[in-house]
Parts: C-alpha cells; sequence; structure tokens
C-alpha cells in the first residue's frame, strides 16, 4: 500500500497526540503553550490533509478511514487531560466532555452503518456539526493554554465555549439521528440483518 501525503500528514496528527500528553504533564512553566501548540499544529494538519487530498486527487479509501479517527483521538485525549485538570465545575466540566465523546462515538458507528446499506448521504456532516467543531476545536485551545493573556480570562472563555459545543453537540447528534431514523426503523433492514446472521451462524457451523 502506497502512502500518500495526506494519510502522512494525518498518520502525524496520531503521532502528536502522545506529544501532547507529555508536554501536558512537563512542570514548567511553558508546557501550557507548547500543549496549545501541538494542538493547532494538529489542527492544521487535518485542514490540510484534506486540502491536499482534494487538490491532488490522493484520495485513498485508508485515508479515508484513518482521517476522522486520528480527529477523534486527539480531541479525546485532550478532553480527557483537560478534565482532570478543570477545578471549577468539575460535573458540568466532565459532562460536557463525556457528551462530546459520546456524540462522535455514536455518529461514527451510525455513519459506518448507514455506509454498509448504501444510505451515507443521510448523515453527511451539516452546518451545525461544522460549527460545533468550531467552537469544539476553540475551545480546547484556550483551555490547553489556560493562563490569562492581560485582562482576557482564557481559561473562562475556553469552558464557555466547550459548553457551547456541547449543547450544539446535542442539537448536531439529534439532526443525524432524525435524518437516519427512517432508514434505522424500517423493518427491512432489521430483516436483512437477521439473515445475515442466520447466515453467518451456518457458516460457522
Amino acid at each position: 500500500m502506497t502512502i500518500t501525503v495526506p494519510t502522512m500528514l494525518t498518520l502525524i496528527r496520531i503521532a502528536l497526540v502522545p506529544v501532547l500528553v507529555l508536554f501536558f504533564y512537563l512542570p514548567f512553566e511553558w508546557s501550557n503553550f507548547a500543549c496549545t501548540v501541538v494542538f493547532v499544529l494538529a489542527a492544521v494538519t487535518d485542514i490540510a490533509d484534506g486540502y491536499v487530498a482534494r487538490k491532488t486527487g490522493q484520495i485513498s479509501r485508508f485515508g479515508e478511514f484513518l482521517d476522522p479517527v486520528a480527529d477523534k483521538i486527539m480531541v479525546a485525549t485532550a478532553l480527557i487531560l483537560l478534565v482532570q485538570r478543570q477545578e471549577s465545575y468539575q460535573v458540568i466540566f466532565a459532562m460536557s466532555a463525556a457528551i462530546i465523546v459520546g456524540r462522535e462515538l455514536t455518529i461514527s458507528a451510525l455513519r459506518e452503518w448507514m455506509s454498509e446499506i448504501g444510505e451515507q448521504a443521510l448523515v453527511k456532516v451539516s452546518g451545525v456539526g461544522k460549527l460545533k467543531t468550531i467552537f469544539q476545536m476553540t475551545a480546547i485551545g484556550f483551555l490547553l493554554y489556560h493562563e490569562n493573556m492581560a485582562w482576557i480570562p482564557i481559561a473562562l472563555i475556553g469552558e464557555l465555549l466547550l459548553y457551547t459545543a456541547a449543547a450544539l453537540t446535542l442539537w448536531s447528534m439529534w439532526q443525524y439521528l432524525k435524518s437516519a431514523w427512517p432508514v434505522i426503523s424500517d423493518p427491512k433492514f432489521h430483516v436483512h440483518y437477521q439473515h445475515q446472521a442466520e447466515q453467518s451462524e451456518d457458516d460457522a457451523v
């Protein structure tokens, strides 16, 4: 298998995850800044790999699979780190992080299933989903930096942005599930999967 440039950028994003964790726990004054730089760099590779793939036509099935996985690993790791550092409104903060991670897992599973049955167009990225991503990524960047800049309360702004992202997350998840529900509730797909399960059992025997 040939590794394309977009896939290399995605792999770099995954490689930055342990770097983020390392910088997060370093007992130095510059560690917060370093974490922010790593996270921003990961976000840049996310934008760059999609741009390069579209412009050069270097689109591969492996890259399409790996790109969203890399995004979710980075976001989930950052949120886990931030939850344990949070000092105020810990319950609300943890619930917001859980909503964001839970939504990513749910929609990923939904998209995979819809793709298997040829209905992936029903769960394509929506405007609310894109807006959620903007708030989410900005919030994480602010929260990783954490330190105030002059009179600007960076951590507080990050918290508010994260809560907003969590609200948009619920909204976008509702939109996706609403769009997919006619297919999910269609009896013919239940019969199809029951037949597949029975066939698998027969093959095993």
